[in-house]
């Protein structure tokens, strides 16, 4: 049955009063009526922007020498400077202590800070530089710098986070943990903007990797995919923002794969190793290495497919192995 166009209209009514009605019973996932948001398109943008002068000639479509860097560099700024300007002027405009500011003290506000993370890119770089080293002396399987750069997802993680910890120290709301989150969907890395991070430091695959805001990590250290360093459970949310959430992990740790660090009042040693899957809450001293005790492993044979595994075998025809025994 084909219905006539005023029962479309009449349907499509009834839609719209439904989600008007939702706006006014779910008031606090609306935002109407109130100043434009940065959109997630021109953040995504600018930290393209942002990274094209961090890595000069990587990330651009026409060649760079000495000549033309000059006038790229230049022109860059410029264009990072205005839109750094527009969307840090949405966001305080949104969130900040001065909100209700008027158009021209927020226009000045957001000058200042988008100015002071272009002068700050020099010293981001030479973190970044050691960053790249501490990846290429790390794996061996990087064969250059220009593999790294392009290819790691662990130095596009911590090239775009040092960006944001800039802006989440200087209190810019809303922004940081916008390109944090644009990061965490580009590289399956999530690091907040608020963790502290020493130089060379290396995330060798990084898929699953989760770094909490308060954070607390050294110098030259690494971590492999999936390690998680997170907060316990907190019962008010008032009480956890004014202490340490997560732990502190010192110079010269390597915490392999899968590994849960938790809690404020944790700290990783200088010079120690986390083993893989390894769950902690509690402190450990320098030059320790943690590891899991071998497990055991459960072998099945199933009727009728011709195993004759030697050991020793239980009731439901099973036989048990540590986890490390890989003979017949």
């Amino acid at each position: 049955m084909v219905l006539g166009v005023n029962d479309h209209e009449r349907r499509l009514a009834s839609v719209v009063e439904g989600i008007l009605e939702s706006y006014r019973d779910h008031g606090n996932i609306n935002h109407l009526e109130g100043s434009n948001l940065p959109a997630r398109s021109e953040v995504s943008e600018l930290l393209d922007d942002l990274l094209s002068v961090v890595f000069p000639g990587y990330f651009n479509y026409e060649p760079l020498d000495e000549l033309t860097a000059r006038y790229f560099v230049g022109a860059r700024c410029a264009r990072i400077l205005r839109r750094l300007e527009k969307v840090t002027g949405r966001a305080l405009a949104v969130d900040c202590p001065g909100a209700g500011a008027s158009a021209e003290e927020l226009g000045r506000v957001a000058h200042e800070h988008a100015l002071d993370l272009l002068q700050a890119i020099p010293s981001i770089r030479e973190l970044l530089a050691s960053d790249v080293q501490a990846a290429l002396a790390g794996d061996p399987a990087a064969c250059s710098d220009a593999e790294i750069i392009m290819s790691y997802p662990g130095v596009t993680a911590i090239a775009g986070h040092r960006l944001a910890h800039h802006l989440y120290r200087r209190r810019v709301p809303l922004l940081p943990r916008m390109i944090a989150e644009i990061l965490h969907s580009r590289t399956g890395i999530d690091i907040h903007p608020g963790a502290t991070i020493g130089h060379s430091f290396f995330i060798d695959h990084g898929t699953g990797v989760v770094i909490g805001e308060t954070s607390m990590i050294g110098n030259r250290v690494k971590l492999y995919q999936g390690v998680t360093l997170g907060a316990l459970s907190i019962k008010s949310r008032e009480a956890g923002r004014k202490a340490q959430r997560h732990p502190t992990i010192e110079d010269d740790v390597t915490v392999y794969a899968g590994a849960t660090i938790l809690g404020g009042d944790t700290v990783i040693g200088r010079g120690s190793t986390i083993g893989g899957n390894v769950w902690l809450t509690r402190s450990v001293p320098p030059g320790t290495t943690v590891v899991l005790d071998t497990p055991s492993l459960r072998f099945f044979s199933l009727p009728g497919s011709g195993a004759n595994g030697a050991g020793e075998k239980n009731g439901a025809g099973e036989r048990e192995r540590p986890a490390g025994d890989v003979g017949p």
